[in-house]
């Protein structure tokens, strides 16, 4: 049975391998009190995910969404808009938004964090005596973090003294705009709990998002991350006018690369065949709105790293996270040299010329050997 073979609706008490404490959410069939901190483009996004799933299933339910842009704010609760970040994408009216964190938390049985990965520890520790006891928080952040190369669900469980089995990642080919519109897409709810986990997906299954479970924790983060490092490399060759021979070539080895890491921290081979791998990889290479993608492309351009950090509106978290995991696979022995090349890139010590051909001068040696 594969991670994304396991639904919702097929999980079951007797699944349940975790030894910690049930959370106290289990009293319900899903969320009826949801906290979204982000405002950008993805927990907006999320925010109208889970206010659609609550209208399709036909459950009462409260969406509070922090901002720290008073402009956007008003604009949620007057226009249920967000121009900035979802342009023309109207928001349901059960959205409401507010600057207070202590008020978006209050009660909050379900906790969506979606700011940048980077920002996640120090913002933690000011949110953490506001958190409602019981809660079960999910992640939709795709990074690694600086110098401690953490994954943001150990961040979470480290700094909210949390259990493993109250905190959750959804991942997959996301793509905020798209979903946004409600055109169809498949996720993944990664907990290593699978009740929490199908408990999360039935608070967040709506006509257009169809969320599966898998309680491959590390993978699924594993597939969120690396997949912005090489989406940069993607779009560095884009930029540079090359051919879908070599980014399909540059998909193809990047998967391999995030199969070794995946695998030596533990992770699922299976979970890279899956949404959480291959299916958010492909997305985030080939698409025009995946924002890793587009500051590639910016690099190759011709772009300079601060120029393109100044074009662009949101925050591309390849740049920051490719060091962090480039160091992680030192300290494992993987070797990983498109990423390796995208760090050289990012830090001045490789031209974005140097890039293609460096990606195929490695030894000769069979296509399997990983």
């Amino acid at each position: 049975m594969t991670p994304e073979s396991v639904t919702a609706e097929s999980v079951t008490a007797e699944s349940v391998t975790a030894e910690l404490p049930a959370p106290a959410f289990r009293e319900t069939d899903s969320a009826t009190t949801v906290a979204v901190l982000g405002a950008g483009s993805w927990g907006t996004t999320f925010a109208k995910v889970v206010a659609d799933a609550a209208t399709a299933s036909g459950v009462e339910r409260s969406i509070r969404l922090w901002g720290r842009r008073p402009e956007v704010v008003d604009q949620i609760n007057a226009l249920h808009r967000n121009e900035q970040y979802l342009n023309g994408v109207a928001l349901p009216s059960s959205i409401t938004a507010s600057t207070d964190v202590a008020e978006v938390l209050a009660g909050a049985e379900l906790v969506i964090l979606a700011v940048p990965a980077q920002t996640l520890r120090p913002q933690l520790q000011a949110w953490k005596k506001h958190l409602t006891p019981g809660a079960v928080v999910v992640s939709l952040m795709k990074g690694l973090e600086l110098h401690t190369d953490a994954r943001m669900s150990e961040v979470i469980c480290a700094e909210l003294d949390l259990p493993a089995n109250r905190v959750a990642v959804v991942s997959g080919p996301n793509l905020a705009m798209e979903i946004a519109r409600d055109e169809p897409t498949a996720s993944v709810v990664a907990c290593t709990d699978p009740i929490t986990a199908g408990w999360i997906a039935r608070s967040c299954t709506a006509p257009y998002f169809r969320p599966y479970t898998t309680t491959d924790v590390v993978g699924v983060e594993i597939g969120g991350i690396v997949k912005n490092v090489i989406a940069l490399a993607v779009g560095i060759c884009e930029g540079k006018k090359m051919g879908d021979n070599t980014k399909a070539s540059v998909i193809t080895r990047g998967l391999a690369e995030t199969s070794r890491l995946t695998l030596a921290l533990g992770g699922e081979a299976r979970t890279m065949a899956g949404l959480a791998g291959l299916g958010d990889l492909v997305a985030t290479c080939s698409s025009p709105l995946s924002r890793n993608h587009t500051a590639g492309r910016l690099l190759g351009k011709g772009l300079t790293l601060d120029q393109v950090t100044a074009e662009m509106k949101q925050t591309a978290e390849g740049i920051k996270s490719s060091q962090a995991v480039h160091e992680l696979a030192g300290k494992l022995g993987v070797d990983m040299p498109i990423t390796a090349a995208v760090v050289a890139v990012l830090a001045g010590k490789l031209s974005v010329d140097e890039l293609g051909p460096l990606l195929l001068s490695r030894d000769l040696k069979p296509e399997g050997d990983y």
